[in-house]
């Protein structure tokens, strides 16, 4: 969503007689954009507010939104260093302000520093905004904006607010528009994807839908929830020739009794019946081809005990992962979890991520071994160095030996020639 949310903003102010600029120093206006989901993210914006602060010659306007926008304990920080805190829908807000101080910088031609620290509340209307792409091969269109789950760790249903679908027919015409140009990639964005419902289709009906679009194109989608993954779900993501063969399912832990205090409305057992119904599907509807799962993980969330922990580790083993993205407990302001013990040490966090990213290490080793000596269709994302570095529609980074032509942005059958733990190198056939 973070690259996506600052593509529209991008957009409507250069709508409304703005430029961007890549140097913050020739900035009349620079917009935070930010992210309140880890602590980490907002210790980033207060560092790099308090240094273009610290240039008191400087007349820039600093201007926050996002995230962090609406919480008090922030505004009071930052009250002598920000010009505007403003809502993300509320975009009055932000043309008022600087159409306000056009006067005093004396130049109708302005230029804005786009900060992309993002993840960011936005209204439907928001959504709607045509954004200013930054890739001319790939695209993150949102579905969906906002979260009824209350997940005990998350901020997202304060910052977002409720879950809010847009009407697919817009979604649709804005893919289409874009496969026109030649896009390889789409990528449905939502917080809980796959409770995506319009009023009139849910998210598998629409996965079909794009699926249907003519086009050479993949999809993808992030991110959902287990507790909304049902048959009809499962059936469309492994049926669907344009859909990727990876399925991302967060587990967040492994402990029965965390997941209950996490208020994730789901147990292990539930969880890993899901995954083997994802496996067995994939086998089903695409017989031969490889396909991947992968899942997020906080590890030292309030009252984890080093038993509750290693159930983690033991679903981790049973699941067989591809990728999973840890994340170290950073408890947020206004969560329920704020309220609760934060007992585990720094220390203690690093470890158990260690540990767990010990054991992602073997499987994925192991998964990527049947890539080997396999032709497939590799996504080129980069070149750099003599090599182009794409990813296969299992979403495996893969580095091949760069050819002549400039290929980036294109889609290629790759051989693969080695399997390492975290990527695949292969040969351009």
């Amino acid at each position: 969503m973070n690259h996506s949310d600052s593509e529209r903003i991008a957009a409507y102010l250069e709508k409304n007689n703005l430029s961007e600029t890549s140097n913050i120093n020739e900035a009349n206006f620079v917009v935070f954009n930010t992210c309140g989901v880890r602590q980490m993210a907002e210790d980033r914006v207060y560092g790099q507010i308090h240094n273009l602060h610290k240039d008191k010659k400087s007349k820039r306007k600093i201007i926050l939104t996002g995230c962090l926008a609406n919480r008090k304990d922030v505004q009071k920080r930052l009250k002598d260093k920000v010009d505007l805190f403003f809502p993300i829908n509320e975009f009055e807000k932000l043309e008022n302000f600087v159409i306000g101080n056009l006067l005093e910088i004396g130049n109708l031609k302005l230029k804005i520093s786009a900060q992309k620290i993002s993840h960011i509340q936005e209204s439907i209307a928001y959504l709607s905004i045509n954004p200013k792409y930054t890739n001319n091969f790939q695209a993150f269109v949102p579905i969906m904006t906002g979260c009824n789950n209350f997940c005990a760790y998350c901020v997202v249903p304060y910052a977002r607010g409720r879950e809010v679908s847009r009407p697919h027919k817009e979604i649709i015409k804005e893919i289409k528009a874009l496969v026109k140009k030649g896009y390889q990639e789409i990528t449905l964005l939502g917080q809980n994807v796959n409770s995506y419902n319009d009023g009139k289709i849910n998210f598998s009906q629409l996965l079909k839908k794009v699926d249907a679009i003519p086009g050479n194109f993949r999809i993808l989608f992030v991110s959902n929830h287990p507790k909304d993954v049902d048959d009809e779900m499962i059936e469309a993501v492994t049926s669907c020739k344009k859909v990727c063969e990876c399925f991302h399912l967060p587990l967040q832990a492994g402990s029965d009794e965390v997941l209950r205090r996490m208020n994730r409305k789901y147990n292990s057992k539930d969880y890993l019946k899901i995954v083997n119904k994802i496996k067995k599907a994939f086998k089903k509807n695409k017989p031969g081809k490889l396909f991947s799962i992968t899942s997020d993980i906080i590890v030292g969330f309030p009252g984890e005990t080093k038993k509750q922990f290693e159930e983690s580790a033991k679903v981790m083993r049973k699941a067989e992962y591809d990728m999973v993205y840890f994340g170290q407990f950073s408890p947020r302001p206004g969560t329920a979890a704020w309220n609760m013990k934060n007992n585990v040490s720094k220390t203690e966090k690093a470890r158990r991520e260690k540990y767990l990213n010990e054991i992602l290490k073997k499987t994925t080793s192991e998964n990527n071994k049947n890539y080997v000596g396999k032709t497939l269709e590799v996504l080129i994302e980069k070149e750099e160095n003599g090599f182009y570095f794409g990813k296969t529609r299992t979403l495996k980074n893969v580095k091949i030996p760069a050819a002549k032509k400039r290929l980036v942005g294109k889609i290629l059958n790759v051989k693969i020639i080695k399997a390492n733990a975290w990527n695949l190198e292969g040969k351009l056939n």
